[in-house]
């Protein structure tokens, strides 16, 4: 099957706007990110979908970044039944007590600093990766932070909409399956 003819792709192409903004924003928390992906819909292929997504983020104002990042909860703490932000951050599941604890110290010292969680792309990195990610994160200057912030953003936000094109459920009924 092409990318063109996904069924996640089709039924997100034909999806009311309600539904394909719900399951938009169940991808990213930024308004400005699912109006602007939105708009470009219906789309040929799933290329052309991560292509708008990346050229969305890109341009997300520092407000609609900050409202982006307010939705992801702190590596090591996934929101509450939350199926998604506990398969994304599985690599913390069984992290050894002391690394685990390292993590939550380190995750409240880089809040302090730049005002919003670590963010990174978790799927698929161990505990120790994602310590080692925050240890060399946490000294950056606020801009450089920011722009590693929206790259890794993006590659989230492409992780999850991959899955809502290949997946077999609808946009706006638990179908981004991120």
């Amino acid at each position: 099957m092409t990318p063109s003819t996904t069924p996640g792709l089709s039924r997100f192409n034909a999806a009311e706007d309600g539904a394909a903004r719900a399951a938009l924003r169940a991808i990213c928390a930024s308004g400005a990110w699912v109006d602007a992906v939105l708009a470009r819909r219906p789309y040929p292929a799933a290329e052309a979908l991560l292509a708008a997504s990346d050229a969305a983020t890109a341009a997300l104002s520092e407000a609609a970044l900050a409202e982006a990042m307010a939705a992801h909860p702190p590596i090591g703490r996934p929101a509450p039944g939350d199926p998604v932000s506990a398969r994304e951050q599985r690599g913390m599941a069984q992290a050894p007590p002391g690394l685990r604890a390292e993590m939550l110290e380190l995750n409240l010292a880089y809040q302090r600093k730049f005002g919003h969680v670590f963010l990174i792309c978790a799927t698929g990195l161990g505990a120790a990766q994602m310590l080692d990610a925050i240890r060399g994160r946490i000294g950056n200057t606020p801009e450089r932070e920011r722009e590693i912030v929206r790259g890794e953003l993006g590659r989230i936000n492409r992780i999850r909409l991959e899955r809502l094109v290949a997946g077999p459920d609808r946009p706006g009924q638990g179908g981004t399956r991120p």
